[in-house]
């Protein structure tokens, strides 16, 4: 899949480190970020940013991660009421992939993610990957 991003509104850009601390601060800063823009932390439009960048930062962080390498985190405010989520990481070899097995205990991330967002996808980078996700927002 793949989306063609129009000019962002507004844009918040972070590399955060790959470790699950950083994973939840990325979810804080979204969460944060959407409050400035005027989508408070208690509305559906920011809980379920903070869904995706949730997901999207620990498939980073568990998948994706390099020693060393940090992963980064955008969003971008697109027209047309529109939040992109991009969450980039340095492993371009592992390609993601739905669990199906019953019994496993994780791998239902990108089911959410799928439930959550209008559209998501993958775009190949020269180093790793983004894996993005876009979903409609109310005007504050």
């Amino acid at each position: 899949m793949n989306a063609e991003i129009t000019t962002p509104t507004a844009e918040l850009a972070q590399r955060i480190r790959a470790t699950p601390r950083g994973a939840r601060l990325a979810r804080h800063l979204a969460s944060q970020q959407l409050a400035v823009w005027g989508y408070p932390q208690d509305s559906e439009v920011s809980e379920t940013a903070q869904h995706l960048v949730a997901e999207l930062a620990a498939n980073a962080v568990t998948h994706g991660r390099v020693p060393g390498r940090s992963f980064e985190l955008r969003l971008l405010l697109l027209p047309e009421d529109t939040l992109r989520i991009e969450v980039s990481d340095a492993r371009g070899d592992r390609k993601l992939r739905y669990v199906t097995e019953p019994e496993s205990e994780g791998g239902r991330g990108l089911i959410l993610v799928t439930l959550l967002a209008k559209t998501w996808g993958v775009a190949e980078r020269d180093v790793g990957k983004t894996v993005w996700a876009e979903c409609a927002m109310e005007a504050p």
